[in-house]
């Protein structure tokens, strides 16, 4: 067996990652450890735990000012023990529908109940629901250690299957969302396709964010497509294609093969690499839809 370590604070936690575990080698840090336990079923727990579940003033969302944290237009701190069943809850804009629609559907409501959604971005999964939101957001993720603080969009921050940016002595303690532009109407949707419609691992998903302006132009689109490439990807491309169009009927119609070039699905139990681009096409056009709608 493993140490085990569930400090109160920050500091504290920070001072552990800053060296090694007893056991010679880097702390594993877990919050809800709905992913970290089920995947060692069968086997010895052997690695040195940092329980970071017991830490004040990591659960919670706060309006951030402009100017601070680094947001100019100011936005939301996600702290990094919000759980999923937190966001579903949570008194926020129409920018987060897509994400709160994904909180509604990991798991059932005991994982929602324990699970976090930074969490979800560290496991770094290619079926993580938490990434395709959080990229078409514009998130950042928020990284403390005890020589300070550090901000990495969450397209820079997971960089393959199971893999981040975090360093061994780093904590993520929070996700920042920017606000949208000012005036902008702002309608978001979240599309998960699966083998049945809950307890399911992706086999393709989309988030969308949309931004118009008063005559119903689109300002700012950011389409992401999960579990289709190692890595959640954006369509920068159809984005730019939305930007002056209206968000009407018709925008859904412009989204092509093409536009999904990007994506680089595998063929796995859960379906074909091709079955999963069709989907994430046919889940792009019905995003699109239903925020036309």
């Amino acid at each position: 067996m493993g140490s085990y370590l569930r400090p109160a604070d920050v500091p504290t936690a920070l001072a552990a990652l800053a060296g090694s575990g007893p056991g010679g080698s880097a702390w594993t840090v877990v919050a809800g450890a709905t992913d970290h336990y089920p995947a060692r079923v069968g086997r010895v727990v052997d690695e040195d735990v940092l329980d970071v579940s017991a830490i004040g003033g990591l659960r919670g969302i706060l309006r951030v000012e402009p100017g601070a944290r680094g947001l100019a237009g100011g936005g939301w701190r996600i702290g990094a023990l919000t759980t999923w069943s937190d966001l579903a809850r949570a008194d926020l804009p129409s920018s987060f529908d897509g994400l709160r629609a994904a909180a509604r559907a990991v798991g059932g409501r005991q994982v929602q109940n324990r699970a976090t959604l930074a969490g979800n971005v560290c496991n770094a999964s290619p079926a993580a629901d938490g990434v395709p939101n959080l990229l078409a957001l514009d998130a950042v993720v928020e990284l403390a250690s005890s020589l300070g603080v550090r901000q990495v969009p969450v397209g820079a921050f997971v960089t393959g299957n199971r893999r981040t940016v975090r360093a061994p002595d780093e904590l993520v303690t929070g996700i920042l969302v920017p606000s949208p532009l000012a005036g902008s109407a702002v309608r978001s949707t979240f599309g998960k396709l699966g083998a049945r419609a809950y307890l399911v691992i992706s086999i393709a998903m989309v988030a969308a964010v949309v931004e118009t302006d008063g005559g119903g132009r689109i300002q700012r689109a950011r389409i992401a497509v999960g579990a289709c490439s190692e890595v959640a990807q954006r369509l920068t491309a159809l984005e730019a294609e939305l930007v002056g169009r209206r968000l009407d009927g018709a925008v859904s119609r412009i989204v092509a093969p093409d536009h999904l070039a990007a994506l680089a699905p595998i063929t796995d139990v859960r379906a074909t690499a091709a079955y999963r681009r069709s989907a994430a096409l046919v889940l792009v056009r019905r995003a699109l839809q239903e925020l036309a709608a």
